[in-house]
């Protein structure tokens, strides 16, 4: 199969990879002309035979929105755009009428695998009409881990991204938890080896992971994160995660929960323990810290 891949960054550059060991053939188009095989779109939509298909690795909102406009022009009845970027699900439903009105097909595919995806193969949730699906396939066995589980095909237009949006807001509960239970055991004076408890839970236990794993190697290179800020971004989609819970009546109380502790972490002086403390300090008499 011949693919075009438009954004090669640290996720595209190793789907490039991981698809071309495959045997496919993929034409990369990036801003950054040193990662690039052609030097446009334009360049890129007449090197591939039709029907072709267009995966869109670009970052979710205006840069993909403008990369879909483009091949909108460019493209012919027939062909599929696919945006495995992080994009919200209720964009892939607009973007999948508008490609529509001129005979071009849509797939949303959510992509989980981050920087072990070259090796060990991305997860893959993608949603979709059949037909279209059907002419990505190719690119979907390329990317996802050997064996049966690992690639899904989670429903209609948006069922792919939205599939992945919940995985990360999952994903943002268990990391919080891995976090707290790190701190605690930090904490106390009676556990002198946080990071081989950490280790210790890796085999024969309900909690063990891949994250967990993940946070054994983290402290294998800094025992007491000690070089690290305690500050973590969002991404977006442990947002729309929540959003979508309240619009559906979801009870979400575990990631809203992490999803509000990253907000906690933006703040060096948090304001809302200043009030907490002024109210102690009012009716108990409770002793303040002043700057």
């Amino acid at each position: 199969m011949e693919l075009g891949l438009v954004g090669l960054g640290k996720m595209g550059g190793n789907m490039r990879e991981r698809i071309r060991r495959a045997g496919h053939t993929v034409v990369g188009y990036d801003r950054n002309a040193d990662l690039a095989d052609v030097h446009s779109l334009e360049e890129l939509v007449g090197k591939l035979p039709g029907p072709r298909v267009v995966w869109v690795m670009v970052p979710a909102g205006a840069p993909t929105q403008s990369t879909i406009d483009e091949l909108a022009e460019l493209l012919e009845p027939g062909d599929v755009v696919v945006d495995g970027g992080n994009s919200r699900w209720t964009d892939d439903e607009r973007h999948a009428e508008e490609l529509a009105a001129k005979g071009i097909g849509f797939v949303d595919c959510g992509v989980s695998g981050g920087v072990w995806g070259l090796e060990n193969g991305y997860a893959l949730m993608y949603g979709g009409d059949a037909e279209n699906v059907a002419k990505v396939q190719p690119v979907f066995d390329a990317l996802k881990p050997e064996g049966d589980f690992g690639a899904v095909h989670a429903g209609k237009v948006g069922a792919g991204h939205f599939a992945k949006m919940v995985h990360n807001g999952i994903e943002y509960a268990m990391m919080q938890a891995y976090a707290e239970g790190w701190e605690l055991l930090e904490k106390v004076d009676s556990v002198t080896d946080v990071r081989e408890v950490f280790r210790s839970w890796q085999e024969g236990t309900v909690i063990r992971s891949w994250l967990l794993d993940l946070a054994v190697n983290a402290l294998d290179e800094d025992e007491h994160l000690d070089r690290l800020k305690g500050f973590a971004q969002d991404s977006g989609e442990g947002r729309w995660t929540v959003e979508a819970a309240i619009d559906h009546a979801v009870p979400l109380p575990a990631i809203t929960a992490s999803l509000f502790a990253r907000f906690a972490s933006r703040q060096d002086d948090s304001p809302q323990m200043k009030m907490i403390a002024a109210l102690r300090n009012q009716f108990g008499g409770h002793a303040v810290e002043t700057k």
